[in-house]
Formats: C-alpha cells, sequence, structure tokens
C-alpha cells in the first residue's frame, strides 16, 4: 500500500504570491509597474495616537454652546497679503491633465464654499479652477509645464515643488492616453506622447538657488503673494532648515502616504517616511530656528479624516492638504457616477479595467470609470460640476466639525490650540516616530527615559 501523499501549502513570507507576481511580470515584459493613488503597505499613522480628552484635570468646552475658532492664516512671514482660511483643511496640489476639467472646477467650488484653498499641480491653471477659486494656490513646478508669469500674478500664494511624498527624488508622469488637445496645448507638448517631468528644478543646483527663486518670485508678485516650499519626506529636519533659510513663508510637508496619478510603484511603496514620522522632524526643524509660528507648516501625505487634522494640528501643523480623501470624497472607486439624473453602475468600467471598486489604481490609464481621472470628453461628463461641489462640500464640514468636536474635549477654544500634551502613542514605534509617550507611561522611545 502506498504512503499517502501529503501537500503542503506553506506560503514564503519572503516570497509570498505578490512578490511572486512581481517577478513573473518583470521577467515577461522587462518593465517595472507604474500605477496610480499612494502606498498600500501598512505604515504607521496617525490612527496609532490618541487623544487625552478633558475630564477633572482639564476642563472640557460645551460642543453647542462654546465657540472654537478655525480660522487659519498663512504667509505671515514676509507676504504683504496672507491668506486668511476659514478651515485648516486645504485642497493639495492636483494637475489638469492628471484630473478632468470638470473636476478641477469642483475642487474649486468646494474650497470656495467652506473657506478654503485648493492648489493648480502641474501643468498649468485653468480658467475653470481661478474662476471657481476663492483662493488659488498656483505651483511652480521642476517641469514648468504650462507655467505663465501672468498666472502667477493671478494666483494669491505660489507653491515651489521641490518634491512630493508618493515620489520623493522623482519626476511626475502623464500617460499619453491623458495628453489630451487642451493638456498638449497648455504644456506645449506634443498630442498623445508620454510626459514624464523633470525631477529637479532645471535653473537651481542647489539650496543658495532656490534662494533666489524665491526672490524672482516675489519681485513678480510686488511681494503680496506668500510662497510656499513643498518638499517630499524624506531628510525632513535638514529640507525644512534649508526651505526656511531660503525665505520660505510657509513649508508643505508631503509624507509617503501621499498619492500621485502615475509613477513607478517602487517609488511609491519604498522610497519617503511615513507622515507621522515627517511632522515631528519639520517641528522641531522649525523650532531649533526659533520660527515656529512664524513660518507655517502644511502637512500631507494620508491625511483623511478629522481625527487625522486634529492629531497633525496637536504635532505642530498649521494645516493639512488632502488630495485622495478629496478625490474618494468625489466618488473615486465608488461603483456607480450620476448622470442625467440617476446613478449608473460603473461595475464593467472598472472590469474592463482588470479590478474593481474600492481597489483601483487606475488612474494612470486615463479610463476612469466614474471620470475623475480621464481627459476622455465622454467619461469625464460622469462627474458633473454640480454634484462633485456637493459632495465635497460636504466631506469638508464634516472634517472640520470633528476637528472642532475633539478640540473642544481637549478644552481648546481654538483648533490651533491643540498641542503634543494631547496626545499619546498606542505603540511603540508610532511613539518613536512622533517623539510622544507610549499611553499609560512617560516614556518616550528613543529618547532615554
Amino acid at each position: 500500500m502506498e504512503p499517502k501523499k501529503i501537500i503542503t501549502r506553506e506560503e514564503s513570507f519572503g516570497y509570498d504570491r505578490k512578490t511572486l507576481d512581481y517577478i513573473r511580470n518583470a521577467s515577461a515584459h522587462g518593465l517595472y509597474e507604474i500605477r496610480g493613488m499612494g502606498a498600500k503597505r501598512k505604515l504607521p499613522n496617525f490612527d496609532d495616537l490618541v487623544f487625552l480628552g478633558a475630564s477633572l484635570s482639564r476642563y472640557p468646552l460645551e460642543g453647542y454652546r462654546e465657540k472654537c475658532v478655525t480660522k487659519t492664516i498663512l504667509g505671515t512671514r514676509f507676504a504683504k497679503k496672507p491668506i486668511e482660511l476659514e478651515i485648516p483643511i486645504t485642497i493639495a496640489g492636483m494637475s489638469f491633465g492628471s484630473l478632468s476639467a470638470n473636476v478641477k472646477e469642483a475642487l474649486g467650488r468646494a474650497a470656495s464654499e467652506v473657506g478654503t484653498s485648493t492648489t493648480t499641480g502641474d501643468g498649468g491653471m485653468t480658467q475653470e479652477e481661478r474662476q471657481s477659486s476663492k483662493t488659488l494656490v498656483y505651483q511652480c513646478l521642476p517641469s514648468r509645464y504650462g507655467f505663465n508669469p501672468d498666472d502667477v500674478r493671478k494666483a494669491d500664494a505660489i507653491e515651489v515643488v521641490i518634491g512630493q511624498g508618493a515620489k520623493p527624488g522623482g519626476g511626475g508622469m502623464l500617460l499619453g492616453q491623458k495628453v489630451s488637445p487642451r493638456v498638449a496645448k497648455m504644456r506645449t507638448l506634443p498630442e498623445g506622447i508620454d510626459q514624464r517631468s523633470a525631477c529637479r528644478h532645471p535653473d537651481w543646483t542647489g539650496p543658495d538657488d532656490l534662494a533666489i527663486k524665491i526672490q524672482e518670485l516675489r519681485e513678480m508678485t510686488d511681494w503680496e503673494k506668500p510662497i510656499y516650499v513643498k518638499v517630499g519626506a524624506t531628510r525632513t529636519f535638514n529640507d525644512v532648515k534649508l526651505a526656511v533659510h531660503a525665505g520660505a513663508d510657509v513649508v508643505v510637508v508631503d509624507g509617503m502616504q501621499g498619492g500621485t496619478a502615475a509613477t513607478q510603484t517602487c517609488f511609491i511603496e519604498h522610497i519617503g517616511i511615513p507622515t507621522l514620522a515627517a511632522v515631528r522632524q519639520a517641528v522641531n526643524a522649525l523650532e531649533d530656528l526659533d520660527m515656529k509660528g512664524k513660518v507655517q507648516l502644511i502637512v500631507s501625505g494620508g491625511i483623511r479624516t478629522g481625527p487625522d487634522v486634529a492629531k497633525a494640528l496637536a504635532m505642530g501643523a498649521d494645516a493639512v492638504a488632502i488630495g485622495q480623501g478629496v478625490l474618494i470624497g468625489l466618488g473615486c472607486n465608488g461603483d456607480t457616477y450620476f448622470k442625467d439624473g440617476a446613478h449608473h453602475s460603473a461595475e464593467k468600467d472598472y472590469a474592463a479595467l482588470g479590478t474593481a471598486p474600492g481597489f483601483c489604481h487606475h488612474c494612470h490609464t486615463g479610463k476612469c470609470p466614474v471620470g475623475i481621472t480621464t481627459q476622455d470628453d465622454i467619461l469625464s461628463q460622469r462627474l458633473s460640476p454640480d454634484v462633485g461641489a456637493k459632495h465635497l462640500k460636504n466631506y469638508l464640514k464634516t472634517l472640520n466639525m470633528e476637528l472642532t468636536t475633539i478640540a473642544r474635549a481637549c478644552g481648546k477654544q481654538n483648533v490651533h490650540h491643540l498641542e503634543r500634551e494631547d496626545l499619546v502613542a498606542l505603540t511603540v514605534e508610532a511613539a518613536a516616530m512622533a517623539g510622544l509617550p507610549l499611553a499609560g507611561t512617560s516614556w518616550i522611545p528613543g529618547q532615554g527615559y
């Protein structure tokens, strides 16, 4: 009698199914993967922190009777006209090209209704975005695609982009299927041809040249506009210091959870540091220079909820910027789209891309089933500016209500009075990265006590 065969199905940790698929695809095609959205790996994040609400040793505020201020002012260092926002939640830079014109208009409308700002992204300023946005930040990126001095003067602030959280050290991508005639004209590119942005600015080789560029932008705008400098989170402590020395009014730090319309997966998953660690390093740099409160800090990369906003502010940020959350609020990865007064299923369109609602990262294809990350004339009509603005306004209002609810629970009459002392960490890793005590102890890992 033959012995019974035992079939083992123990998966290798180092060579799991995901790794096997990667090696097989690389072997078959000789190409790396390009995709949209942000990191999919589990990272320490703001969920690993909790607030210490008021009780006996702290006095809470009554949520329905006592006011909690959310007004936020950015650019107070040098600009003649600092930006005044009603809430500390802004919309991050996302380009016309990666997004449709309808989406850019919806972003501007929603931001204006709740009293915050939106940001142009690569490729220049669209008429829809400028007209719909009460407060618009104009980006100056390494590519300089669509960069126009007249549009700079029309903006309310300028953001000099050194790097992005999803791809620090790398340039952006816009694949040919999204380079429509209008996009091509704005960027002075041939239609339908893949566009890869530069990874560094063409007219400087170091931080001293950044100071010259900031001076040029100030002179171009008669010193009216605040100048932001945005860095992808890597060597954050030194980068923030250099941005301040170069003359920035505002520093934007984008953690590795930040999203993108298209870049290499190896960038998204393996370059940069989590937002949680980057916030602490950025605040430490400002404090080391005695510039905390003089130079404002905006944090982005994986900000999703009101508690995320509150925790970023408590750690020392003055405001946050949101990209992926905004797109999801508009309907990204949803199973339906609204058109002609009715909801329609998008399931078949997702299936054609080889994915499903909730799992889509195919922004780079231009075939967005819900009409957000596309330049296709038919698909883009699946997101109307009216509907998009309504949904996004609701999302931003909810975040702000959660933020003020938490601030009142901590006894704060102003959301900007939230402080590190209000937070503790739930894991050793988060405690070490954020420089906060582990819950129930006074121990901050790595600080020797």
